[in-house]
């Protein structure tokens, strides 16, 4: 049993040499053994971060890179879309670090940025089997806003998206 507290956790906000490669292995690893998801999953997620890196404006986007001695053990991310309009993405936590408030530190960071940058609504993807995720979605104030069935990733699932209107 994992011992750590919140406050073993750092938090940066800039992408280093090796995160984007990194993050893809964290969401190809557990939900590969989690959900049951294939490689085409890992693809995905290759290369919408890759977007997402040369996407990226200062201003705008955000991320936050969870570490605990040097490994990367949490991950979110905020991309800008039209105008007045942010997409979370990337959420994810080492199952040895879930429990301990880290995805409710991160869910208050995205929030915050959220909200200091003036975007107005929010949105993000998810599969329906992400129970826990989608618990931590309606706490941060998103809506279940569309389902879709769908065979990506290997396996028949729920498409979901969620929605916000950010409260100022």
């Amino acid at each position: 049993m994992l011992k750590t507290t919140l406050e073993d956790i750092s938090i940066r906000t800039e992408l280093q040499p090796g995160d984007i490669g990194y993050v893809t292995y964290m969401h190809g690893h557990i939900y590969g053994a989690e959900c049951g998801f294939d490689v085409g999953f890992e693809a995905y997620v290759a290369q919408t971060l890759y977007e997402f890196y040369k996407n990226y404006d200062n201003a705008l986007d955000g991320v936050w890179i969870a570490e605990h001695q040097g490994k990367i053990v949490g991950f979110l991310a905020l991309m800008h879309r039209e105008p007045g309009q942010a997409q979370l993405r990337y959420f994810i936590l080492d199952p040895q670090y879930r429990g301990i408030g880290l995805g409710s530190k991160l869910s208050a960071l995205f929030m915050n940025h959220l909200r200091k940058n003036d975007y107005k609504n929010a949105y993000l993807w998810t599969t329906g089997e992400l129970f826990v995720a989608a618990h931590i979605y309606r706490k941060m104030g998103f809506v279940l806003a569309e389902e879709l069935d769908s065979d990506a990733f290997g396996k028949p699932l729920k498409e979901q998206r969620y929605e916000m209107i950010v409260a100022q």
